[in-house]
């Protein structure tokens, strides 16, 4: 991981190295906290952009609002404190992370007085999975570990602690050499990938899983809007693991991965095993977008 220079906390830029908690830090011993990733890209004009950075952050603001977090800003704060990181870091390109927790004080289930801490880091890091991955289509297997039922976690939050679910998940494919963990919810239909959406094509129909169990990832939002207005049929339905093995195509969609083909789930090949025509256009289409080649979604852009 490349540090950048400073990290926006509590309101106020501090060197990357001053950025500390306490060991009694509530979030870091309970999980009860949320967070956003974001990227910033260099456009085509020479400047930088953060894809749709106000939607992240309302999705941030969602979450704390299901965790019963009361974030201590107001949503222009950190839209505008995202914006500065990267000028003060001096960096064309990048990913940013907020992060809402609660600090040192009460321990335990019931603490009401720790006080809500806000940071925004920025760094320079690359392709998710991979750059390889990226051009040629990774390697995933379905995982022993479930997605967590609607009652159980609430799947509408970025949250923390929910990610010891998808590490879970990510360690036991990848330790028998698979780049990456397919999902099933609790009743055996495809969810997600451990940090990413799925989206499958058969017969020239997209599906991807519906926001059930399921993030409302804001790539996969983006997908969606891209796809139907080049007169893709888009349904979102729950499906079986087997519908994805005879699957003509099928990628990953997430801020981080961008958008990733699939080229094997479980063994089996999807489609010829490699990144289909359509996933090539889509790819094509999103990273024209996020450089600013699409005139109708420059709304989408926060120019630095």
């Amino acid at each position: 991981m490349q540090k950048s220079d400073v990290i926006w906390f509590d309101g106020a830029f501090v060197p990357w190295e001053k950025a500390q908690v306490h060991v009694l830090t509530h979030t870091l011993h309970y999980g009860l906290g949320v967070f956003e990733g974001i990227r910033c890209y260099a456009t085509n004009d020479g400047r930088s952009a953060v894809f749709r950075l106000h939607d992240h952050t309302r999705r941030l603001f969602a979450s704390a609002r299901i965790l019963s977090i009361t974030i201590p800003f107001d949503e222009q704060t950190i839209d505008d404190a995202c914006l500065e990181s990267i000028r003060r870091n001096t960096l064309r390109e990048c990913y940013i992370r907020p992060i809402v927790f609660l600090g040192e004080g009460e321990m335990g289930l019931h603490a009401t007085t720790n006080p809500v801490r806000v940071a925004i880091a920025v760094w320079p890091w690359g392709s998710y999975l991979g750059d390889e991955g990226v051009r040629h289509g990774i390697r995933v297997k379905t995982s022993s570990f479930q997605r967590f039922h609607v009652n159980t976690l609430m799947t509408k939050a970025k949250a923390v602690g929910h990610y010891v679910n998808s590490i879970l998940a990510n360690q036991e494919v990848r330790r028998v050499g698979y780049d990456e963990a397919l999902m099933l919810d609790t009743d055996g239909y495809v969810s997600e990938a451990s940090g990413e959406n799925l989206f499958i094509v058969r017969d020239g129909i997209v599906k991807t899983p519906p926001l059930t169990s399921v993030l409302p990832g804001i790539t996969r939002a983006t997908l969606i809007t891209l796809l139907r207005e080049r007169g893709h049929t888009v349904v979102e339905e729950r499906f079986t693991r087997d519908e994805v093995y005879i699957a003509d195509e099928a990628f990953f969609t997430g801020t981080a991965a961008e958008v990733t083909p699939v080229r094997e789930l479980d063994d089996r090949p999807i489609g010829t095993g490699k990144p289909g025509p359509l996933t090539a256009s889509m790819q094509e289409a999103y990273f024209a977008l996020i450089r600013g080649g699409d005139p109708r979604h420059r709304d989408w852009l926060a120019f630095v």
